[in-house]
């Protein structure tokens, strides 16, 4: 495989279709992986990125991020934290990734970026929906194994998107397609699920003192 030149050339059409579809389901589960693996494809020459998210190249972004990856792969496995984190993050995630449509689609005509970037934060919308009702499931569960392992597997998941999408772009889009169609399949329990995530969240903060698992 020649890293140099996966995708040497800007995509167009239906090629950076598919790539957004991946990237903006990746950030809706964990932005900071989405954005750092962008960066570090986009230095390395594994994918072209767009001129207008070059920023995202810059080695103290690219260094950030690792950071924040790094807090946020410990914290997602404490609880309290763990809900007040992705709870704040529903705010983060899907504007990241409504301003990575954005920026990628610079050359559509104006009414088709707009579009792309609406698309783009409903797909990392229903991302963090389906990751957030995934939690929601597994939370019942006494023993600590499940979360841990739900959380690696949510990081893992988007690490290997991030990279098979610059070697097949479209099965990336198809796995990304399926996941969304069962997360459309599921969207009552999806939405309730978010709803009591925001719900917990606010009375971690104003009732419980810090230590508290709330759910």
């Amino acid at each position: 495989m020649n890293l140099a030149a996966a995708i040497p050339m800007i995509p167009t059409g239906n090629e950076l279709t598919a790539l957004l579809v991946v990237v903006c389901f990746s950030a809706g589960l964990n932005v900071y992986a989405t954005v750092g693996m962008l960066g570090i494809l986009g230095r390395f020459n594994v994918l072209a990125v767009p001129p207008a998210l070059h920023v995202v190249q810059d080695w103290k972004i690219i260094a950030a991020c690792c950071v924040l990856f790094a807090l946020e792969f410990v914290g997602d496995k404490i609880p309290v934290f763990d809900l007040l984190w992705n709870a704040a993050h529903t705010f983060v995630r899907v504007p990241v990734a409504a301003l990575i449509a954005y920026g990628a689609t610079a050359q559509l005509p104006q009414w088709e970026q707009i579009a792309a970037t609406f698309a783009g934060g409903l797909i990392a919308l229903a991302a963090h929906g389906g990751k957030t009702a995934a939690r929601a499931a597994v939370t019942a569960s006494p023993e600590p194994i499940s979360n841990f392992a739900l959380s690696a597997s949510e990081d893992a998941l988007v690490v290997f998107l991030m990279w098979f999408m610059t070697q097949h772009p479209y099965v990336s889009a198809g796995i990304v397609v399926v996941g969304l169609l069962i997360i459309l399949m599921l969207v009552r329990f999806v939405l309730r699920a978010v709803r009591n995530l925001l719900r917990d969240a606010e009375h971690a903060v104003t009732h419980n003192p810090p230590g508290t698992y709330v759910h």
